[in-house]
């Protein structure tokens, strides 16, 4: 039973975005595993409370995240 844990910073994706990384890393992995698959294949998007996420020793924000996505 295929089974994938993404991890995101709580607050970042809404309830639609969540949504479309749940189908997305399915696809990916019914493309290598066989689409016999499908029904067996889990994947669970996991919230990380904002502050609890560190990316070269310092502190990641929600809001820092944010402003990640939404680019230069």
């Amino acid at each position: 039973m295929p089974f994938a844990n993404v991890k995101v910073v709580e607050g970042v994706f809404d309830d639609d975005e969540k949504q479309q990384i749940i189908e997305r890393v399915t696809n990916a992995l019914i493309s290598v595993e066989g689409e016999h698959l499908r029904e067996k294949t889990h994947v669970l998007v996991e919230e990380v409370k904002s502050g609890n996420w560190g990316i070269g020793g310092e502190i990641v924000s929600a809001k820092e995240v944010k402003a990640l996505r939404a680019g230069p």
